[in-house]
Parts: C-alpha cells; structure tokens; sequence
C-alpha cells in the first residue's frame, strides 16, 4: 500500500514528469518545450535536465538542441524486464534446488560492476543470511558474481576489471585482476565458480551461469552455506547440482547451446 502521508520529492517528481513527456514525443524536445508543456520555470528545467543528461539518461542532439533518451535508460529497463522474465521461469527450479541442498539459494544480474539479487529462496531454521532482493554485491569476491564474469567478452571483462576497484572485504579477497582473471578461467571450465570465503568469513558460495537464447550470460545461480556445510568433500557434488538448476533455466529461457563448449571458449579470459 502507498503511503501517502510522507511527502513526496518535488525534483523527483518534475524529473520524472521530463521522462513522461520525452516518452510522448519521438523526436525529442528542446528545454522551452519542455519546460512550457510542464509548467517549470526554464531554469529548473535546464538543472534538471542537465542532471539526467549527467546521470546518462538522457542526451542533447548538437544540432537540433532537442533532448532524447540516452541507452542507460533503454539498459535500466531491459534489465527490469529480464528480472522479471528470470523469476517468472526460475522461481519453482530455485525452489527445487533449495530443497535438494538445504541451503539459501540466490539469483542475481550484473548492472555495471555489481550482482544485483534479484531472487531468494531461504531454508528453514535459524541461520539466516543477511540477503534480500535488490542487494548489491561486489562480483569480484562473490560466487553468484564470478559465475557471471567468467562468460563475459574479454572486451568486457578488461574494462570491468579495469573500471572496478575490487576492494578487499577480508585477507581471503581477491584483489589482484591477474589472479582474478585466472580464477575466472578455471570457473568458465568448470561452469561454477566458487567463493571461499572471499565475501565473509564462515561462509562459502557456488554460483553457475545463466545464458538466454543468444547464448549470452544473463545471470547466475547459487548456493550459500557456511563453511560447515560446503566442504571440499562435497563442493563438487553440490556444484553439478547448482548447474543442473542453472541449465534448466537456460533452457526455458531458449538457450540451445553446450555450456561446456561455450566454457572452452571463454577459457582463454
């Protein structure tokens, strides 16, 4: 239920009425425009608009001075639309794969150098992690996150590493990109990839791709347990169960491929 005794954010809602009224129009609007259909005076309208253009939302043509949307804009909303589709078809095998570990399973997304969760599935009992849809998460030192990087493109995965400046959550971290990179190789062999430890102490995570039709890497699944209940005697049993769950969902997304063979040629990141 909306709460409507808390007040609004005018900025907020002015910024958005912009989007509204940009959606209206397909080929852009100028600042007098915009601010004469909305009825904002032009100089809040140029800092408001001048704050999306910064923020990568919207872009000003040179020649015509007419605003449009900007790609992060059409990438926010795709995204949206693949976490809904993703747990529309996941929701029951992620289900299926709680039961059969007994342990807190996650889905997560990339959006920029994060693992963004997008869906929780929590055993019962008393251990509860400190998760919930919507968290982010370093990708670097996660195995929802390095499950994802291994199958990015090179290109990719350069400029994320680059870009990224992997901070260290404890002396198990990562935060060598060599050693990262080498990590990621052996995760995109073994289609999981494993976090020992590297997020939290105490706790380990097996996380495994998703692909969508295309063949490209759209999110990950995983499994997290204390250090107690994922051991190096049953990683690799846990891991084929993780990946079974993960190809299924590649498949009813309409992936037709051998990840194996896509692993191979990831390998070479």
């Amino acid at each position: 239920m909306v709460d409507l005794k808390t007040h609004s954010v005018p900025a907020v809602e002015k910024a958005l009425a912009i989007l509204e009224t940009l959606l209206a129009s397909k080929r852009g609007r100028t600042l007098p425009e915009i601010a004469k259909l909305l009825k904002i005076p032009k100089s809040s309208t140029h800092c408001l608009l001048l704050t999306l253009e910064r923020c990568g939302y919207l872009y000003r043509q040179s020649e015509t001075r007419r605003y449009m949307f900007a790609l992060k804009l059409f990438s926010l909303a795709n995204m949206a639309l693949i976490g809904l589709e993703l747990n529309d078809v996941a929701e029951p095998l992620l289900n299926i794969l709680m039961e059969q570990t007994r342990m807190t399973v996650h889905m997560a997304v990339l959006e920029g150098d994060e693992a963004i969760l997008i869906h929780k599935v929590e055993p019962p009992g008393l251990l509860k992690l400190a998760t919930w849809v919507g968290k982010r998460m370093d990708a670097h030192c996660t195995g929802i996150g390095k499950a994802i990087m291994a199958h990015l493109p090179a290109e990719q995965l350069d400029r994320l590493i680059k870009e990224h400046r992997m901070p260290r959550h404890n002396e198990n971290t990562i935060v060598s990109g060599r050693k990262l990179k080498e990590q990621l190789a052996l995760a995109a062999k073994q289609r999981y990839a494993f976090d020992d430890e590297e997020d939290e102490i105490g706790l380990r995570c097996i996380g495994c791709p998703v692909f969508d039709h295309t063949g490209k890497v759209v999110a990950a699944v995983s499994i997290s347990g204390t250090i107690n209940q994922i051991t190096s005697d049953n990683v690799s049993s846990l891991a084929e169960k993780v990946k079974r769950i993960s190809a299924s969902i590649s498949q009813r997304l309409g992936y037709v491929g051998n990840p194996a063979v896509l692993a191979s040629k990831n390998s070479s990141h």
